[in-house]
């Protein structure tokens, strides 16, 4: 068992010693994956402080056999940052960055060289086609319901869904 892993499995078993060394390890990260979403650095730190108490209360649905818990983290912090701008009608095309952007904060993050989370997301994402790219860009980066992705590209939804479907499939190919 890995260090992170011993971390992961005190933090499920409530020990405030864990929680506050993932939230050192982890709160830069996050906070700069819902700033690149919301844009707003007090509403960003709230959603980042919002994200760890999700994460604490919630700590027992972690399973690392779905997948690492950076990316557990992250799929909370993302949800509820989507949850704010889509509550407040934010424009999702001129509120956030495009991937390639996205993909080059977190390489260039001093915090981040270190954690094998989010080493080589630029390499990953670069394996996808131009195509995949724009539908991951859009949904995942931006905010974008299949149906806004859909009408912005103007293709089908049915092969937005399939690209996405597609996209994530070979990423997790490439992350396994």
């Amino acid at each position: 068992m890995s260090n992170l892993d011993a971390l992961v499995c005190d933090f499920q078993n409530k020990d405030h010693n864990a929680f506050k060394e993932l939230y050192d390890l982890y709160n830069s990260s996050i906070y700069g994956i819902i700033f690149n979403i919301v844009k707003d650095s007090s509403i960003a730190e709230e959603l980042m402080q919002d994200t760890f108490m999700k994460a604490w209360r919630k700590s027992a649905s972690y399973s690392a056999k779905k997948g690492r818990f950076f990316t557990w983290l992250l799929n909370i912090a993302r949800n509820s940052a989507l949850d704010k701008i889509r509550s407040k009608d934010y424009k999702n095309n001129l509120m956030n960055l495009n991937a390639e952007d996205y993909s080059h904060c977190i390489e260039c993050s001093k915090n981040l060289d270190s954690l094998t989370n989010t080493i080589g997301l630029k390499d990953f994402m670069s394996g996808l086609s131009a195509n995949d790219l724009k539908v991951i860009d859009l949904i995942y980066f931006k905010g974008y319901t299949h149906k806004q992705a859909s009408e912005y590209l103007k293709i089908p939804i049915g092969t937005v869904k399939t690209r996405n479907r597609n996209s994530i499939r070979q990423l997790r190919v490439m992350l396994l």
